[in-house]
């Protein structure tokens, strides 16, 4: 699960069945040979109910895009991978119950013997969405800060119970097993380009994952405010991890600069839509970057 030799920065990879599709074989393919090259990660994103006229940042979203459930296909990849971590860019946590989604992803986590090491929790833009799943859009913040809570406090719960009171969430000496892999709560990165996920990043998270469509200073900006909740909150800022979208063309030049900016990872998505040329454009940017030389 190494990148370049004597590399800082790891490479992930982001599958996007909205736009690849759903062809098990072809996911499988893509996932074991970014395995073989080096590649540290894989990641899907979410979005559990679309509708027209809906849009991200200016840009449409088809209603009829086919995005799976990422924890579904994590588990479908974690069966056919050994070593690539496993992550969500992102989960959209204030939509889920956090009793059910704690046995999740305990159980794809302990199955994976450890792997689901990058979970990265948004809090959705899309007020329809929310809408659908019985979600006050206005409330989604505190309802995601107070998921972030319940998780933890649920695997790391024993046999005697534990019990939450929150503006969202109540209930009293409830157990959930199995627990994630090696018995520790697992680390939750938080995705988005607002100052309240900097903030709740460095406040609650093991990393912060903005989006790719923020000026440089703003995004500097940004990781400064997550560094310094990390700091408030008495959480060593060092210790957080800054993980950045990056670009099939990237150079090594590019990369280097990434590392000195402290990101810890970069993570690509892919242009073909067929097989074949997926894989040629994973192992170009492999070559380039010297990934397949300090594969394990």
């Amino acid at each position: 699960m190494t990148a370049a030799v004597g590399a800082v920065v790891h490479f992930g990879l982001s599958w996007n069945t909205g736009f690849f599709g759903l062809d098990p074989d072809q996911l499988i393919a893509v996932a074991r040979r970014a395995e073989e090259l080096g590649f540290e990660s894989i990641y899907f994103p979410e979005h559990i109910a679309l509708y027209p006229d809906a849009a991200l940042s200016g840009m449409p979203l088809p209603p009829d895009a086919a995005i799976a459930d990422p924890l579904e296909c994590l588990s479908f990849v974690a069966a056919a991978t050994e070593r690539l971590l496993l992550g969500t860019a992102v989960l959209l946590l204030p939509y889920h119950d956090p009793v059910v989604l704690a046995k999740r992803l305990a159980t794809i986590d302990s199955l994976s013997r450890g792997r689901l090491r990058l979970l990265t929790i948004g809090v959705g833009a899309l007020p329809g969405e929310a809408a659908a799943v019985g979600v006050d859009y206005s409330s989604r913040g505190r309802r995601a800060d107070e998921a972030i809570e319940v998780l933890r406090v649920l695997w790391a719960g024993d046999r005697d119970g534990v019990s939450h009171h929150g503006e969202f969430f109540d209930f009293d000496r409830i157990c959930s097993f199995p627990k994630p892999y090696g018995s520790e709560p697992l680390p939750i990165h938080v995705g988005g380009s607002s100052i309240a996920a900097a903030r709740r990043a460095g406040r609650s998270g093991a990393g912060y994952f903005p989006s790719g469509r923020v000026a440089p200073q703003q995004r500097a900006e940004q990781w400064q405010e997550a560094r310094t909740a990390a700091a408030t909150a008495g959480h060593d800022p060092d210790r957080l991890e800054l993980t950045r979208w990056g670009s099939l063309d990237l150079s090594r030049d590019e990369v280097a600069a990434r590392e000195a900016e402290g990101v810890a990872r970069l993570v690509i998505n892919l242009g073909s839509p067929d097989l074949a040329g997926q894989l040629a454009e994973l192992t170009e940017f492999a070559d380039r970057h010297g990934l397949a030389a300090g594969a394990v």
